[in-house]
């Protein structure tokens, strides 16, 4: 199976992306439209990235610096040509209305014909913060923020980034110290919003430098202070701003005068290295704008209430991440997939033992190395289905209305820990054992599996670790609204246990996963029977890995009955591989929830009690 068959699969048979034309957004669109869109993606990924995956990781972004003292960043040429194509095909406005130049299409298709971009290369990138950054602005900015903004990003003339962490301060927002005070006395009355001047840095800020675009949009998060001049403590004091590299006026021109915002430097990454990752120092006086220091900033929604408009692309970009990470274990996957089909080595060992004059095998005839590939199929195309269902849920949230919109925003609620923090685990995971599967020779930079693991690693880190992830499950996600979201889940499970139970080939794995979500809602109440959030979230990321092992039971469970709906007799080796790989992961992985539920059961302080001199 290629990617392509597996993506039409899980759209078409599996998804009924289709049916969602019989809605007026869709209404133009038909299967053959869809077809059209992933075609062509595939096109440009094969053409325009897969190529130069190699290139962009060797020649590694750099800075010349220019007579006035400040940095340029130097990219191959092959990434400004593939970023082009990109922006050419439409996709950074695939899913917009037709007046901000998009083609109004399902954000389902869009994040599967954005799936072969991230298997060919991930790190030349594909605008995904560029797009998360102009979908925020159309949420919560002004009319002329849009226009002017996020049109000029959708059509790849400008592109985006999101600055939220410093130095002192990554994951913990509410230690940020970048200031915003108001520009002059009539610093609201500016058309693009009210003005304010930043002052501050911004650490870990991908794609925060680069020549590939006219210009670049920064979100900044950054404090207001109070009358007093102090900064608000905590998050309530966060606000959000438009600070573009270049100032441009309300008609959406470029005016020639640089804003205050200057590269202090690059980060020299494990990985990703396609893609710059900058330190970037906003108001220290090397662009004075109107001879005064301090970035020009335009007031995005409320004071104050930046964090939630943030919110808006953070989680948008964790599905995103989801996406990157599957399709960096599924690259992997492939690889290994193909090296196993053609290196010879070892011979069958039969009652005799080894006959050493007989030929080679081929290493995937090798029970061990099957195993493999079965867990790197199943945890790739595994997370592949996980994350088109989540974008199928966003259009059902987007367009469906009433109760199917609202039942499809709690799923999205309860998912969205699992969509980004499972596959950067497992399909990480994948790529270890895609290395493993090339033996000696997976471990040199001759093969590409390396670089995969490489580009992978970050995605455990990237917009938000795994702890983070697992507090936000237990600590909030499955709680939130009386546990709405928790039951809704927990029915849509039910329902496939139901069905799957009178279907012979996976009955007894139907029985199996009723067992398991019994076991983590019982976990998830045992957590939470003190009252005591250190109690309950000392074993939170445990309790993801159970969660998320629960759901991908679930997917496969889904998917293998909808296999068999279309080839009962399991005729297709397409659907041989789906059947096959639902059963690894319900014989080798569902049972790992035990070990990690136990410690959540009993609220286990192991951890969380051990004195830092033991260490």
């Amino acid at each position: 199976m290629t990617l392509r068959t597996t993506l039409d699969f899980l759209l078409n048979d599996w998804l009924d992306a289709t049916a969602l034309t019989a809605r007026e957004r869709f209404a133009d669109h038909n299967r053959e439209t869809f077809d059209a869109v992933l075609d062509t993606c595939e096109r440009i990924a094969r053409e325009k990235y897969a190529p130069f995956n190699r290139l962009a990781d060797v020649e590694e972004p750099r800075t010349v610096t220019e007579p006035d003292g400040s940095l340029r960043v130097v990219l191959p040429q092959a990434t400004h040509d593939a970023q082009k194509a990109y922006a050419e095909s439409g996709m950074l406005s695939a899913a917009q209305d037709y007046d901000m130049g998009g083609m109004q299409l399902p954000y389902s298709v869009e994040a599967a014909a954005n799936a072969f971009f991230a298997c060919a290369s991930v790190s030349i990138g594909t605008g995904m913060l560029t797009t998360g950054n102009a979908n925020l602005l159309m949420t919560h900015g002004t009319a002329l923020q849009k226009e002017v903004f996020a049109k000029n990003e959708f059509s790849g003339r400008w592109s985006g980034t999101m600055c939220l962490s410093e130095p002192q301060a990554g994951s913990s927002l509410s230690d940020v110290a970048t200031k915003a005070v108001p520009d002059g006395a009539d610093f609201a009355n500016d058309p693009l919003g009210p003005r304010y001047r930043l002052k501050g840095n911004k650490m870990w800020i991908s794609s925060g430098e680069h020549e590939i675009n006219e210009n670049i949009i920064h979100l900044v998060l950054a404090k207001i202070p109070d009358e007093n001049g102090k900064p608000v403590p905590g998050t309530r004091g966060i606000s959000l701003f438009i600070v573009p590299k270049k100032m441009v006026n309300p008609q959406g021109e470029l005016t020639g005068v640089r804003n205050d915002v200057a590269l202090a430097g690059l980060n020299h990454k494990l990985g990703w290295r396609g893609t710059t990752n900058t330190l970037l120092n906003f108001g220290e006086g090397k662009f004075p704008v109107d001879g005064q220091p301090g970035a020009v900033g335009y007031l995005v929604g409320q004071p104050g209430k930046g964090l939630a408009c943030m919110f808006h692309m953070m989680n948008e970009a964790r599905i995103g991440v989801g996406i990157a990470a599957t399709m960096l274990g599924m690259a992997g996957y492939y690889a290994a997939l193909d090296y196993a089909k053609n290196r010879p080595q070892g011979r069958p060992i039969t009652g005799a033992g080894k006959d050493a004059a007989a030929p080679q095998t081929r290493i995937i005839e090798h029970a061990d190395v099957k195993r493999m590939l079965l867990a790197q199929k199943s945890y790739c195309e595994g997370a592949l289905a996980l994350e088109l269902y989540c974008a199928r849920l966003v259009d059902e949230h987007h367009t469906a209305g009433g109760a199917e919109a609202e039942e499809a925003r709690l799923l999205l609620e309860v998912l969205t820990p699992i969509a980004k923090s499972w596959p950067s685990e497992w399909c990480l995971e994948a790529n270890s054992l895609a290395i493993q599967v090339h033996g000696g020779y997976g471990y040199t930079r001759d093969f590409p599996v390396e670089q995969y693991w490489r580009d992978n690693r970050l995605n455990m880190i990237h917009e938000g670790t795994h702890g983070i992830q697992a507090m936000d499950l237990l600590g909030r996600k499955v709680l939130m609204e009386e546990g709405k979201g928790l039951t809704l889940l927990s029915h849509r499970v039910m329902a496939t246990v139901h069905r799957c139970s009178g279907i012979p080939a996976l009955a007894a794995h139907a029985k199996a996963l009723g067992k398991a979500l019994q076991e983590v809602g019982g976990a998830t109440q045992k957590a939470w029977s003190t009252g005591v959030p250190g109690e309950a979230l000392a074993n939170a990321v445990p309790y993801l890995q159970a969660f998320g092992h629960t759901v991908l039971a679930w997917i496969w469970l889904d998917v293998a009955a909808c296999a068999l709906d279309n080839d009962p007799k399991q005729e297709q080796l397409s659907t041989q591989g789906r059947v096959g790989a639902a059963q690894f992961f319900f014989h080798y992985e569902l049972p790992k929830i035990g070990a990690w539920l136990g410690v959540v059961q009993s609220r286990d302080l192991t951890c969380a009690s051990f004195p830092e001199g033991a260490f």
